[in-house]
């Protein structure tokens, strides 16, 4: 094991000078401004193709175990869980989604978010001890996820337990006749979409042109605010959030969780919170068994995405499906923590295995991340 001395996780050197720091967060602010503007303008566009669309979309994904497969899919494309619940959101928002078949593609980018750890721990591939504590700690985050989604989502689907939860909040909320809510960041981003809509709608020769091009204009200005906004927060946070989750953060399983939720929070990423714990885990600083409430708290962190862009939308039923991302980790964590020797368990069998064969590292992220949802996603439409 290193010694606390030749840990990479001190603090820097030199600290950023007030202008930079000032700078920085000033990009964050524009930066979320664009995240936001892009939300409104995915619920516009799908505004302008009208109810038919609307109908073929729902029926498209009336399958929860198709919408399940698109959202693990979409998020290992896009290594983001961010990206897709926040796109989903906005979906339902322009009326493309219903909130139940919204819901399994929510759980699915839970599933296809832990990819971005497990490449991570790839980079341990050469020293076989290092590897298999790393490969078992980016899965492990796999394996709750899955596991929660085996008990959720049928509960989800034969019950409807999780959208009632949410559609209660949401009346307690708003109100019991509240069908939308009058939005302070609605109010910041409208102006600038509204523009941005009717000079696509007077410059294109039909709605459908108008759709297509701001489709693919919300969704690049989406991906990529979000990956600004991530990299500006690891400028800001990063460096500070390594030293204090090495020296703090894994000395009790709830201060654990609530460093999780918190630094997901910040840096508006799980992968970044739960990458971080890679390489402590490879290192042998922490145990499986204490990086496991980071992970958990990561999962909760990450809804707050979803939670913003809801805002921004306005919707009743934008808002019902971010509040059953919410429930459903919390749900799942408070479910899963008492069993956590089941996940452990799975993951540390699968760190032993794969160091007897890289290989099935790099089969493992294949199959479950691509070859599966992939193939089931064609043959269950």
């Amino acid at each position: 094991m290193m010694s606390k001395s030749a840990s990479p996780y001190e603090p820097p050197d030199t600290e950023p000078s007030t202008l930079t720091v000032v700078l920085r967060v000033l990009a964050l602010v524009a930066v979320l401004y664009v995240f936001l503007c892009s939300i409104e303008m995915l619920g516009g566009a799908f505004k302008l193709l009208g109810k038919g669309f609307a109908e073929s979309l729902v029926q498209t994904t009336a399958n929860p175990f198709t919408g399940l497969l698109i959202g693990v899919l979409a998020t290992s494309l896009v290594q983001s869980s961010s990206t897709v619940t926040s796109l989903v959101v906005g979906v339902v928002a322009g009326g493309g989604l219903t909130i139940e078949g919204a819901i399994p593609m929510i759980m699915g980018a839970n599933i296809g978010t832990s990819i971005t750890n497990t490449i991570v721990a790839m980079g341990h591939m050469t020293r076989a001890q290092e590897f298999q504590r790393a490969f078992a700690g980016a899965t492990v985050h796999d394996f709750f996820n899955l596991f929660a989604v085996a008990v959720f989502l049928p509960l989800q689907v034969s019950t409807g337990f999780l959208s009632k939860l949410a559609l209660a909040t949401q009346d307690i909320l708003l109100g019991q006749s509240g069908l939308q809510f009058n939005s302070p960041l609605k109010k910041i981003v409208k102006p600038t979409v509204k523009f941005v809509e009717h000079t696509m709608v007077d410059a294109l020769p039909s709605k459908g042109w108008a759709f297509a091009i701001l489709v693919v204009l919300s969704l690049g200005l989406l991906m990529f605010s979000l990956h600004l906004l991530v990299k500006l927060m690891k400028k800001i946070l990063l460096g500070r959030i390594e030293v204090l989750m090495h020296r703090y953060v894994f000395q009790h399983p709830l201060r654990g969780v609530l460093a999780g939720t918190i630094i997901t929070i910040l840096v508006q990423s799980s992968s970044v919170t739960t990458s971080l714990t890679v390489p402590l885990l490879a290192a042998g600083f922490v145990t499986l068994e204490q990086m496991f409430p980071v992970v958990l708290g990561a999962n909760v962190g990450t809804t707050i995405t979803a939670l913003l862009a809801s805002m921004v939308t306005g919707s009743a039923a934008a808002l019902t499906v971010a509040l059953c991302h919410v429930y459903f980790n919390v749900l799942a964590i408070m479910v899963f923590y008492p069993l956590r020797a089941i996940p452990i368990a799975c993951a540390k069998w699968l760190g032993r295995l794969t160091v007897k064969s890289r290989w099935y590292a790099v089969a493992y992220v294949a199959i479950v991340f691509f070859a599966i949802p992939t193939a089931l996603i064609f043959l269950t439409r």
